[in-house]
Order: C-alpha cells, then structure tokens, then sequence
C-alpha cells in the first residue's frame, strides 16, 4: 500500500527551524550519513542532528573545508566522497562498511545546480550525475549497513523538479542543453528514487522520502551570475535577500531532518515533502513551484529509473 500524497498536519510549517523539529527528539546511538554536510542547508542539518545526540559522518569532495566547517561541533567525522566519480563512491562505501556500523539515517543533500554544460565520468551530464547517480550508487553500496539500521532516507530534490520529466530518449543531455532543464531533471530524479526505494527497501523496514528544501541563499547557486538572480527576484544589487519565502539555512534544513525523525511518519514513505509536511499533487496546469508533479512520483517512472540507473552505475542492491 502507497502512503498517500496528502499532508498529515505535522504541527510545523515553512519557517520551522530544524532545532525545533528535533525538539524532545534524542538522537543517542543513531548515525547520520548527510551527503554535503558541511556547507549550507548541509552544515546545519548536521549541527542539528549532532546537537540532538546523533552520530554524523560527512562525505565530502573538499575535505579540508568540510573539517574546518564543522569543527567544533561534536559527534561528526569527515571521509571523502566525490559523487561524480564512481570509483570514489565505491571507495567510501567499502571504508564504511569495513567498520561494522548500522545506518539510522541518510540525507542525500548534497548537489550542484544549473551548472554550465559540464561532462563527467564517461560523458554523463553533471548535474544527473552528480545529484542523482552518485546517490543512488552510494545508498545501493551502502544497503547491507542501511538495511541492518532500517533507516529512513531522504532525498533532496528541489521545486525545480517542476522545470522538467526525465528525459528518456536523452538523459545526459548530449542535445540542446539547457542548464535549468536539466537541473529539473535531476531534481525529479531525485524525488523518483524516493519512489522506487520506498518500495524496494519496506519490507525490511527502510523508507525513503523526497523533499522541496525550500528558497535558501547558499553556495548553491555558485553557478548562477548576480544578474540572474537579481532578474528572477531573488536578491537585490547589492546581494540581500528580497524574496520574503526565502527561508535561512536552518529553516532550509528542517524538512529533511523532520523527513528522517519524525514519530508522524512511522510506517510511511515513498512521497514528496515541503515544509516539513507531505506535500499535495499539483494540477497539471500549476503556475507555481509548489506541490509536487505526478510525473515526479509515479511509480512505473520510479522503476523505470532505477532500471536505467543501475545500467548506468553497474550497481544494485536489489539485483
């Protein structure tokens, strides 16, 4: 039985921090693996799992900056992990596993996002790879250790999921790339391998959740030139905010850290979230960027993804 795509009045809302989620939630003797964890939305999802009693590993491509970003704050440790290389996925993965360790949660944050066209690997477009195949490679590497944890997680998608489907006939964008499509790409790929996850991992206890993280201002858009975030509204000349939906990074943080942790969503999963609620289907003609799009979460596109995923990766868990 799917979990509706309805909210369930979770109690916080868009300006929920991710302190007050965790608030009387003791995290002791639980580990935490969150991809990109030490920049942005990632540096505070981990300060706040970290501060409620939770173990944090951080794979990080910057090593160095990830050690100092989190420095001082306890219970967190650094390993290296480029999620667009392969081989330094299935690096970290065999370090990890070599430990022992169960895995109670995992946050796939980290990403790039309208990034110039950009090739890795064998050719593949950045941002489908970088955002979706490093982490579907890293969760299906590291499954007997997510398995043993019956962890719950969460995958950062983005509003922009709404920019674009996959694109079947040319996935890595070898046609006409366009740096937002793709992008929209990524993002509903992301929130689709919730989908496909969710239904592979239950049975033993494992539940996977998409998420909208929200507006944040972060090293995110290191991409994006001033002027085009100045055009779309989002900052003034001289840098400030001046979209008033924009959340601060700890607010960004929290409908992930809600996704994994909260006591309302035991015994569910496989469905899009924003504001640290499940979010509602959009009409199909849908002005705005909010809710989230049937193609995002239909399950014959889930299972088709992953499909081509593992072609792609050359790896599956559930093989």
């Amino acid at each position: 039985m799917t979990t509706p795509q309805h909210k369930i009045g979770s109690g916080f809302g868009a300006k929920s921090s991710a302190d007050e989620v965790l608030r009387g939630i003791d995290l002791s003797g639980k580990l935490a693996i969150v991809t990109g964890g030490y920049s942005g939305i990632g540096l505070e999802t981990t300060r706040a799992l970290a501060k409620a009693g939770a173990h944090v590993v951080v794979p990080a491509r910057r090593r160095a900056a990830a050690l100092e970003a989190v420095d001082g704050i306890e219970r967190v440790e650094v390993d290296e992990l480029d999620l667009a290389d392969l081989e330094s996925v299935r690096d970290f993965a065999e370090r990890f596993l070599a430990f022992g360790r169960d895995i109670d949660f995992v946050i796939n944050n980290a990403g790039i996002m309208a990034c110039p066209e950009t090739r890795v690997g064998p050719g593949w477009e950045a941002q489908f790879a970088t955002n979706h195949l490093g982490h579907f490679a890293l969760v299906n590497r590291l499954w007997p250790a997510i398995a043993r944890g019956g962890a719950r997680v969460a995958a950062l998608s983005s509003s922009g999921h709404h920019f674009a489907d996959i694109r079947w006939d040319d996935v890595q964008w070898e046609r006409g790339y366009d740096k937002w499509q793709a992008y929209g790409q990524a993002k509903t790929a992301n929130a689709l391998f919730a989908v496909q996850l969710d239904a592979l991992g239950k049975n033993v206890g494992v539940r996977a959740f998409s998420l909208h993280p929200g507006g944040i201002l972060t090293p995110l858009q290191r991409h994006l030139p001033q002027q085009e975030m100045v055009d779309a509204g989002w900052i003034d000349a001289d840098g400030q905010a001046l979209n008033p939906a924009f959340k601060t990074p700890e607010q960004g943080a929290s409908t992930a850290v809600w996704a994994v942790t909260s006591p309302r969503l035991d015994g569910l999963g496989g469905v899009y979230c924003e504001d640290c609620d499940i979010a509602e289907p959009a009409p199909a003609d849908a002005g705005e960027l909010t809710r989230v799009r049937d193609y995002a979460i239909d399950p014959a596109s889930a299972a088709r993804l992953w499909t081509l995923s593992a072609e792609l990766t050359g790896v599956d868990a559930f093989a």
